[in-house]
């Protein structure tokens, strides 16, 4: 009975907090302490210059470290830069939430966090012209920034800025046309639409979202942005396991991609009180 009565609060958080756990970026908070989450990722995308689709498969660890700090490791394996699926790399990604304020029905909170990535690509032919890296398998380099995320009532609004730096590949140089140096931000809104009277933790958690999703390369070769928008659903069963589905497509910019749209389904399972405390 009483593991019944330390559970609770903790589903209870979880569950005031559905709202923000979005699909394309991260909020301030964190997952909970001593929990471990297992999470895979598949995007599908029309890569522009060649006329095919590619896909890239993202499995990924996430660990509760404390109320805190969290830390995740990735794998990336894609056909977007070579002709089949293969092993690209991965990263490790750590957020620490320094502030936090709590109210009845509502909190705010900021987090700092890194990433890094090692990635052992080949970089696009320089006749595509492609302008736009990212660190989930295009790139090595690393990434920093800060989150800010309000939740009031059942409407979560997060936003985010952050520094991209990007490196040499194992297998390939930064071609000397690409920028190094970028500036990433987002905007993002998620509202809980069911259910509408909670009754249960096993019940069903709807949750819809639309992010805003920003770079600008900032070097004098490839001085260029875009802003995309990201509309996801959202589904979270037993309070544990989610499902979401999210297309991307840019709104406007005049960077050179070689990727415009993008559908996103990921699947996660979080287990809690992974290592039992001694009493």
């Amino acid at each position: 009975m009483k593991r019944i009565i330390l559970f609770i609060p903790l589903l209870l958080s979880l569950y005031a907090g559905a709202q923000e756990l979005y699909v394309s970026t991260e909020p301030a908070s964190n997952m909970p302490a001593n929990s471990l989450g297992i999470r895979m990722s598949s995007r599908f995308f029309k890569m522009e210059h060649e006329g095919i689709t590619g896909t890239r498969f993202e499995p990924e660890l996430m660990w509760g470290v404390s109320k805190k700090l969290m830390v995740h490791v990735a794998a990336y394996a894609s056909n977007q830069m070579q002709p089949s699926i293969e092993p690209e790399g991965g990263s490790i990604y750590a957020k620490y939430r320094f502030f936090s304020k709590d109210d009845l029905h509502s909190h705010f909170r900021m987090a700092a966090y890194v990433k890094g990535a090692l990635i052992n690509n080949p970089y696009y032919p320089e006749s595509y012209h492609n302008a736009d890296m990212d660190l989930d398998g295009g790139t090595s380099g690393i990434t920093t920034g800060v989150i800010a995320t309000q939740l009031i009532h059942k409407l979560a609004v997060s936003g985010s800025l952050g520094y991209n730096r990007y490196m040499n590949n194992t297998k390939d140089k930064l071609p000397d046309n690409m920028s190094a140096n970028a500036v990433n931000y987002s905007l993002s809104a998620g509202y809980l639409l069911l259910p509408r009277t909670y009754r249960s933790f096993e019940q069903t958690n709807l949750n819809l979202y639309v992010e805003l999703l920003g770079k600008s390369n900032t070097d004098a070769v490839s001085r260029n942005h875009y802003v995309d928008i990201a509309p996801a659903i959202q589904f979270i069963f037993n309070s544990a396991t989610r499902l979401d589905l999210s297309y991307r497509t840019q709104l406007f910019g005049n960077m050179q991609r070689n990727v415009f749209n993008t559908f996103m389904v990921r699947f996660e399972h979080n287990i809690f009180n992974v290592v039992k405390k001694k009493r």
